[in-house]
């Protein structure tokens, strides 16, 4: 990670879990590409982190992510080339790497969550929103359409009717409308969003690692459709040997917790 006073992309460890914060003071952690750069590498760095468990996606301040920062696009976007070169180079890659991280993914989202924001809590696996917290796309009032690389996790969230209500409308709109969507896993009150994304990553991290990694994958090739191969199988199967499935069954039979290490 770079230091950027201008915006900057925190990451925190402790323990089997980790807290990735956008950190943007004064612009509602609007996203500027140096912070895009930066949940890319961030995201890259604990894909090869074998100890976590769960990830908290999490924006400082009261407000998970204004967007993309405008004040940007005079200069970042400023034709077709520069268009081309902002949404498939600079957003595409840190939204692929959320998406593909292989350790459980929990967007804890307070406040204001729409454009670029809510582009990276569709990447997550769950999402934990506050009452009062708002969403939305509303860049049709910018000139533009959703990049199909952005779009993509859209859609595989809520389907082409609710994407298309959220970008046609424009409109920014509640909590219990976004969960009625299908764009949010549980609301709950403004003051227990932390405490209830943090119980959600606990309950994540004492379950077997290997179970939910292979959760992951298999959930994301069998919403791409078409027949499973021969080696996809085998991947799936692979967990048979594992330490985990026989901790876990033979915890189980005994009556007790168990302890999984993530072979």
């Amino acid at each position: 990670m770079t230091d950027n006073v201008a915006g900057r992309v925190l990451l925190e460890r402790e323990g089997d879990l980790a807290w990735v914060t956008l950190s943007h003071p004064g612009r509602l952690n609007a996203i500027t590409v140096g912070m895009w750069r930066e949940l890319r590498d961030v995201f890259d760095a604990i894909a090869r982190d074998g100890a976590l468990r769960c990830v908290i996606v999490r924006g400082e301040g009261g407000n998970f992510a204004a967007g993309a920062d405008i004040r940007e696009f005079p200069a970042q976007r400023a034709d077709a080339a520069g268009v081309q070169h902002y949404h498939r180079e600079v957003l595409a890659p840190a939204l692929q790497a959320v998406a593909m991280c292989p350790h459980p993914v929990v967007a804890q989202i307070e406040g204001v969550c729409v454009g670029g924001g809510l582009e990276i809590a569709s990447q997550c696996d769950l999402r934990i929103a506050g009452e009062s917290a708002r969403f939305g796309v509303p860049i049709n009032r910018l000139g533009f359409p959703m990049a199909p690389d952005e779009m993509s996790g859209l859609l595989a969230l809520v389907g082409r009717a609710a994407t298309l209500a959220i970008l046609l409308e424009g409109r920014v709109f509640g909590a219990a409308e976004a969960r009625e969507l299908g764009l949010l896993t549980r609301v709950v009150p403004d003051d227990q969003v932390a405490i209830a994304a943090r119980r959600s990553a606990e309950r994540i991290a004492a379950g077997a690692p290997l179970a939910a990694r292979i959760n992951k994958r298999l959930s994301r090739r069998l919403a791409a459709g078409g027949a499973l191969t021969e080696d996809e199988y085998q991947d799936y199967f692979s967990y048979a040997d594992s330490r985990d499935h026989k901790e876990g069954v033979r915890a189980f039979l005994a009556g007790v917790d168990p302890s999984f290490s993530g072979d």
